[in-house]
């Protein structure tokens, strides 16, 4: 098996989505499961753009968790780095809806967020024989949240230095995943040298930066080469290597948003995995069009994964936006 040109590390699950938009859980009459995860949800996407991608994680040794990897390998995601921890559970978020597709995390049933199985992904996942064929890693913040899974996402930053592998990171911050909310903006933020491409949502410019300024915050961490600064249907500013834009949103019958930005990161590195770098201010804000086009593409149904698409239909919806 030939290996993969990105590697996405870091957590996969389920999550349960409210079918009525509502407030609060109490309210919820009827709830659908759909897999999900940021990092897993960019692999499937990247494989349905035809990019070789990995999924490096761990699930729990139950059918959750073997239903994961089934969804994975359907997708052509290549699955030796996935983990299955002997008695954590897979984890399951519920994720309520407002009438707009707009979603929020609301917990996690009666577990706390540490007794997951993605929360004991060991060393054992990293083979470095990936890291040597690979292009890309793909990571979240999410991860540093527990002891263990974070000491394996900075393993992995080390491996992709040693082997120079781009590191392409999505901060996704979820508050709801972390014992203590208030220690991860100095983790996050320490791994950034590390950093090639960043991603973050409008708000984590605002948390990390005090800044939703792409040039501004890439002048604050000199390596970097992109920085995608995303605000939902309110388009995307951007950074890239000396290019700068703002790509506005396109409109879409909005079902579900969850993985919309999952998908517009697999859009971006499908393009730097194709083409490379962009040399001109065109070539820039294509790139940051196609990627914006997959992410939009994502929201036509629910789930993070059911609607990614693939190459032919991006190009056809992006063919009809004139």
């Amino acid at each position: 098996m030939a290996n993969p040109q990105v590697l996405c590390c870091g957590e996969i699950l389920w999550d349960r989505i409210a079918h009525e938009p509502v407030a609060t859980v109490a309210e919820v009459q009827t709830w659908s499961s759909y897999p999900g995860g940021a990092p897993a949800n960019v692999a499937c996407a990247l494989a349905k753009l035809d990019t070789t991608a990995a999924f490096l994680g761990c699930v729990g040794q139950d059918q959750a968790g073997i239903q994961l990897v089934e969804v994975l390998q359907k997708a052509g995601v290549d699955t030796r780095g996935v983990q299955h921890h002997p008695s954590a559970p897979t984890r399951q978020v519920d994720v309520l809806r407002n009438a707009q597709g707009d979603r929020r995390f609301a917990g996690f049933g009666d577990r706390d967020t540490t007794q997951f199985a993605d929360a004991f992904h060991s060393l054992d996942s990293l083979d470095p024989d990936l890291f040597k064929d690979a292009d890309f890693l793909v990571v979240g913040t999410l991860g540093l949240a527990t002891e263990t899974t974070g000491a394996t996402l900075r393993s992995a930053y080390d491996l992709a230095q040693t082997h120079r592998v781009a590191v392409v990171l999505d901060v996704n911050w979820r508050p709801m995943f972390w014992p203590d909310p208030s220690l991860a903006p100095a983790q996050v933020l320490a791994l950034l040298p590390q950093v090639t491409v960043l991603k973050v949502a409008a708000e984590e410019g605002d948390l990390l930066f005090n800044t939703r300024d792409p040039q501004a915050i890439a002048q604050s961490v000199p390596q970097l080469r992109a920085v995608l600064v995303t605000d939902g249907d309110r388009g995307c500013h951007y950074w890239i290597e000396g290019h700068q834009g703002f790509m506005p949103a396109f409109a879409m019958e909005v079902v579900d948003t969850t993985g919309a930005g999952d998908g517009f990161v697999a859009g971006f590195v499908h393009q730097l995995a194709s083409q490379g770098f962009p040399s001109s201010d065109d070539q820039a804000a294509a790139m940051v069009r196609f990627a914006s086009a997959v992410g939009a593409l994502c929201t036509i149904q629910p789930g993070a994964i059911a609607s990614q698409p693939q190459v032919a239909q991006v190009a056809q919806f992006l063919l009809g936006e004139g």
